[in-house]
């Protein structure tokens, strides 16, 4: 599995994973369960991960939809 973004603001990613949900590219959210360490301040960004062979194409999706790592 790659990293395809990080982020610690939960809207990013639910729209995120709709977009790949959609495109009918599995994700996985790691670092879901941080929030039991930091208070639940949400100040640990979390990771949406793809599998090797879905990440060119979650890339570009991501891309398309102005949310590339950074953007």
């Amino acid at each position: 599995m790659r990293e395809l973004l990080r982020s610690n603001d939960p809207t990013r990613l639910a729209f995120a994973k709709a977009l790949l949900q959609g495109e009918d590219i599995d994700c996985f959210e790691m670092d879901v369960n941080m929030s039991v360490l930091e208070g639940s301040i949400g100040i640990f960004p979390r990771r949406l991960m793809v599998r090797d062979e879905d990440f060119v194409e979650a890339e570009v999706v991501m891309r398309d939809n102005g949310l590339a790592d950074g953007a």
